[in-house]
């Protein structure tokens, strides 16, 4: 088993637009050494479903929509764009036509839990 990060797809189970038929689609297609899929609950974009985030450590995290289970493979290409970008970014030009417009939106790496900074305990007076 790879023991590096890689891509992770969580794909919405609660899209009646295909979500679980997109989870197994992924699931059939992908080597797990080089991507995950998880299924998540609800992604709170209900009217651009089927949707699904893609994410790593240290990068980029996704937000896809209008997916379909005949988009799995290209998918996976994208899965494999990403993983190697330094930041997470894949332009459009770099991925599959059927992928151009599944962007709807982004959010920033998380940073490593900066230590709480310590305030002085003022003593008591008595």
């Amino acid at each position: 088993m790879n023991a590096q990060p890689k891509p992770v797809f969580h794909v919405c189970q609660t899209c009646a637009s295909g979500g679980q038929a997109l989870h197994d689609a992924l699931i059939e297609l992908a080597d797990p050494d080089l991507v995950a899929v998880e299924s998540v609950r609800c992604l709170a974009a209900c009217r651009q479903g089927c949707t699904a985030t893609l994410s790593m450590p240290g990068k980029w995290s996704w937000l896809l929509g209008q997916l379909s289970p005949e988009l799995a493979p290209d998918l996976l290409v994208y899965a494999q764009a990403y993983g190697r970008s330094a930041s997470g970014t894949v332009m459009p030009s770099r991925r599959p036509d059927s992928l151009r417009d599944i962007i709807l939106g982004r959010f920033p790496a998380q940073n490593p839990a900066a230590p709480a900074p310590q305030h002085a305990v003022p003593e008591s007076v008595s």
